[in-house]
């Protein structure tokens, strides 16, 4: 059954892939995409328009929207299960704010953009988790029983959260408004910059993290039964740890350098997965997190402008609107069973 709906889950991906490709503000027949991209691969004749806004547009947005749902929802599966804490995705212990903030530092203070936003991203990201980790090691490393080592690193990551969001802040007010405005469309996760080179370095990245979840995954199934017991099993806990938190903390931070902190996606596609499958699965966490990016996206760019007297909303707006609810949620149904 679980398989059944997985294999559900990824014919969702695909029809959302090609409905953002081919429906929206500019339609595209089935016959004609294929033969723009075949054209397009063999040096053949365009279409004059329909290629460009394929090619240049459409596609490349589609093809970035999958891979960083992707990844986000894997990276947020990677936490909630190793942690047993659904509050640990990458959107509430900071990773997302470490990556935003150096993004912003770059934007306002040195005036960057493209590759280089990206990369400072990227970084900022990688810190802030190794700060995080840091901080909160002596539980993790510790073997704390229960929740007690994931609401370590959540209330650690909480904290660092809250002072980035400071620092934000106060870059964003010392901002001229044209540099604010760029600034804060990527903050609120953003597929309008989408591109093939984008894609290319995600895709690459990819490549090499995806086959390490795939290892990965027996060690972190092990986990689930306990520190004492995953060790009586001849896992090497704490290593099996750091390299689960490394993965799935460069996954959010690659995801986040490609398209901004397009929050919540980390947060609900696990939780929604573990609902929809009637179990963990890390396969279904990444498709629903997929689902949710283009879906989103295509609300964002297609729909609200209807709505909106012609307003395109950034990704991450739409996400956030979903996310916002679900977590008030999730915090009144964990009370009640706590009570």
């Amino acid at each position: 059954m679980g398989l059944n709906r997985t294999a559900f889950l990824a014919a969702g991906v695909v029809i959302l892939f090609f409905v953002s490709v081919l429906l929206g503000s500019y339609t595209v027949t089935v016959p004609d995409f294929f033969t723009i991209v075949f054209n397009h691969l063999t040096g053949g004749p365009r279409i004059p328009g329909a290629s460009f806004i394929v090619m240049e547009n459409k596609l490349p947005r589609a093809v970035i929207g999958t891979m960083i749902g992707l990844a986000f929802g894997l990276a947020g599966a990677l936490f909630q299960t190793m942690l047993r804490n659904p509050l640990a995705s990458p959107d509430i212990i900071g990773i997302s704010y470490g990556a935003s903030a150096a993004a912003v530092v770059a934007i306002v203070i040195f005036g960057a953009s493209g590759a280089v936003v990206s990369g400072a991203a990227l970084v900022g990201a990688l810190a802030v988790a190794g700060l995080i980790y840091a901080i909160s090691s002596g539980g993790i490393r510790g073997g704390g029983r229960g929740n007690a080592a994931g609401n370590r690193l959540v209330l650690a990551g909480v904290g660092i959260a809250a002072a980035l969001h400071a620092v934000v802040n106060f870059l964003m007010t010392r901002a001229d408004i044209r540099t604010a405005a760029d600034a804060l469309v990527w903050l609120n996760g953003s597929l309008n910059s989408a591109n093939w080179d984008r894609a290319g370095i995600l895709f690459l990245a990819l490549a090499v993290l995806l086959p390490a979840v795939g290892v990965i995954a027996g060690p972190l199934r092990i986990l689930e039964l306990g520190d004492d017991t995953a060790a009586g099993l001849g896992i090497r806990v704490n290593a099996a740890r750091l390299a689960l938190v490394i993965i799935a903390v460069t996954l959010a931070a690659v995801a986040t350098a490609a398209a901004g902190p397009v929050s919540f996606v980390a947060f609900l596609a696990g939780p929604i997965a573990r609902r929809f499958t009637g179990k963990a699965s890390l396969p279904a966490s990444a498709l629903v997190g997929a689902v949710i990016v283009l879906a989103a996206d295509f609300l964002a760019a297609n729909l609200a402008p209807l709505v909106l007297d012609g307003t395109v909303l950034p990704v991450g707006v739409i996400t956030g609107a979903l996310g916002a609810p679900f977590l008030l949620w999730l915090l009144v149904t964990n009370n009640r069973k706590d009570a």
